[in-house]
């Protein structure tokens, strides 16, 4: 029971990694038009679920197997995530993870960091989330699984405080997702680093803008 406890431990809303500071473009898309209620949320969301599923999933994947290649998945990473924004969210949030897991975890995951500072990587997410979680003896799909709920509720959090969606309302989002995580996860569970592919173009493009918003909440 012991990595279910952890699994649970790290979905809590409280767990300190500073996913809540980002949007993951949702900010630049409301102050874009593009997203205006619950409609163009949900919509927004099946989408970046997608690319969550196409560009992450395959690199969490493959750390999670080996966590030996982990710089060069992180260097790919790196050239694959062209968007600056994008680019900066994913090594923030992957610092955060890396750094708040040693502290809470350090038997299994301060040797992971130690090795990650030594070898210089850019710290992106996805590979760190997977080699994070194979060090915390928690199973891939249970991972993978993760990875995506973490994204959805992220997202719908962000729609809360910007004002697009209440709380009742974005749990109601989250819950009628339930078919989409299923059906993301089905498609791109087994995919390979080979695989990895933005599925959503504009919602890159919409996210890159977030550095000449007006005003900001968010940092991505």
């Amino acid at each position: 029971m012991g990595a279910s406890w952890r699994v649970l431990q790290l979905a809590d809303s409280g767990f300190p990694t500073g996913g809540f500071a980002h949007s993951a473009g949702l900010e630049a898309a409301v102050q874009q038009g593009e997203v205006r209620g619950a409609p163009e949320l949900r919509r927004f969301v099946r989408e970046l679920l997608w690319q969550a599923g196409h560009g992450g999933l395959p690199l969490l994947g493959a750390a999670h197997h080996e966590p030996t290649t982990l710089p060069a998945l992180d260097a790919r990473a790196d050239a694959f995530l062209t968007s600056h924004v994008a680019n900066r969210a994913s090594r923030t949030q992957g610092r955060a993870l890396l750094d708040t897991c040693a502290r809470i975890f350090p038997g299994p995951v301060a040797p992971l960091r130690e090795a990650a500072r030594a070898d210089k990587l850019c710290f992106h997410h996805a590979p760190l989330f997977g080699a994070v979680l194979r060090a915390l003896d928690v199973a891939l799909p249970d991972a993978q699984a993760l990875y995506l709920s973490l994204t959805l509720r992220g997202t719908l959090s962000a729609a809360v405080r910007l004002g697009i969606v209440g709380t009742h309302e974005s749990h109601q989002l989250q819950h009628q997702a339930t078919p989409l995580l299923d059906a993301v996860l089905e498609q791109c569970a087994g995919l390979g680093v080979d695989a990895l592919a933005q599925p959503s173009p504009l919602l890159d493009l919409l996210g890159s803008t977030h550095d000449r918003l007006y005003s900001r909440l968010f940092l991505s």
